[in-house]
């Protein structure tokens, strides 16, 4: 079996997380990981798989049919995926959704007229829910959609908090309200604001000495961050914190409720979720599956972006066509 050779561009969280996935795919291989580290700082844990500055990624151009690039949406991801589009046939999972358009248009550019091929915005949200977002609107154009959140850690709102003044750890978790998922699952259609369909919970490490009270109030009156949701703080030891926080889970629910009959009279619900214990290791193996198509489609001849609206299905799986109709159809 001849494997997909992948490489890695970032070695956080998400490219330990797709280091691993790889070792589970059995037609899948690392060939070499890209930081903007020091390479000889960096200790990965497959041996004989050498570490090479971001900065020479042409020394690994050939030696590698898909980069897997596992970077920051904010900063990493905008100016990066263009850049090695150019050379790779790339994947990425830029979330900023606001700005998926705008990124599409500069990695397609990159890709096209270097002749590669380049995947962006793959993961769980954006990615696998967006799919189910646009099967479940297809198929029942009448309703309305609804996407929850968590429970879950959110790295963004967690680092806020951490930039307050007193605060020495902290985590926050976004939390689906019950009630509002029970008003989506009768079937009544409700419109719910951002603070009826999730809550804000905290855990906190304060410093020796800092005020707790004027840390509470800084965080439930942040901007753009807490200030729109029902948020609750805890204050609770290091030791605590060290036992009880430091994984990284998340997960959600992408609900379609709609009707059906000559009346409209038939109420029909659709809903996906995940409970994910890393949401890293998840997302990397959302990566890693999507690597097998992008080589398919290479091979192919296909050049340009592609967004997860794109990808056969059956590109993803390392079964064959009579196995997949077999075995899943």
């Amino acid at each position: 079996m001849e494997k997909i050779r992948i490489a890695i561009a970032g070695y956080g969280n998400l490219g330990r997380g797709v280091e691993l996935a790889i070792r589970q795919n059995p037609d899948t291989e690392l060939v070499a990981v890209l930081t903007r580290r020091d390479p000889e700082s960096v200790k990965i844990l497959t041996p004989g798989v050498p570490v090479y500055s971001i900065g020479d990624a042409k020394m690994i151009q050939d030696k590698a049919d898909v980069l897997i690039l596992c970077g920051g949406s904010a900063t990493d991801l905008p100016q990066q995926t263009p850049q090695l589009a150019k050379m790779f046939n790339v994947i990425d999972s830029f979330d900023t959704h606001a700005r998926i358009p705008e990124h599409f248009e500069n990695v397609d550019r990159a890709s096209r007229e270097s002749g590669n091929l380049a995947f962006i915005s793959l993961g769980w949200d954006p990615g696998l829910f967006s799919l189910n977002r646009l099967y479940a609107e297809s198929i029942l154009p009448q309703g309305k959609s609804y996407t929850f959140w968590g429970k879950g850690v959110s790295q963004g709102h967690s680092d806020a908090i951490r930039r307050i003044e007193g605060v020495k750890r902290g985590i926050q978790y976004t939390c689906p309200v019950e009630k509002a998922l029970e008003e989506v699952r009768s079937g009544s259609q409700p419109e719910l604001t951002t603070r009826q369909k999730h809550t804000r919970e905290c855990f906190v490490v304060p410093h020796d000495g800092a005020d707790i009270s004027k840390i509470e109030q800084e965080i439930k009156g942040m901007k753009n961050y807490f200030d729109e949701y029902d948020t609750t703080v805890h204050f609770i030891s290091e030791e605590e914190f060290e036992k009880d926080h430091t994984k990284m889970p998340h997960g959600g629910f992408v609900m379609r409720s709609g009707v059906t009959g000559e009346n409209r009279e038939t109420s029909q619900m659709i809903e996906y979720s995940i409970k994910l214990g890393s949401n890293p290791e998840f997302t990397a193996s959302v990566l890693v599956c999507f690597a097998r198509a992008i080589a398919r489609m290479s091979s192919e001849g296909m050049t340009g972006c592609r967004t997860i609206f794109d990808i056969p299905p059956a590109y993803l799986s390392s079964l064959t066509g009579e196995e997949l109709r077999a075995k899943m159809l």
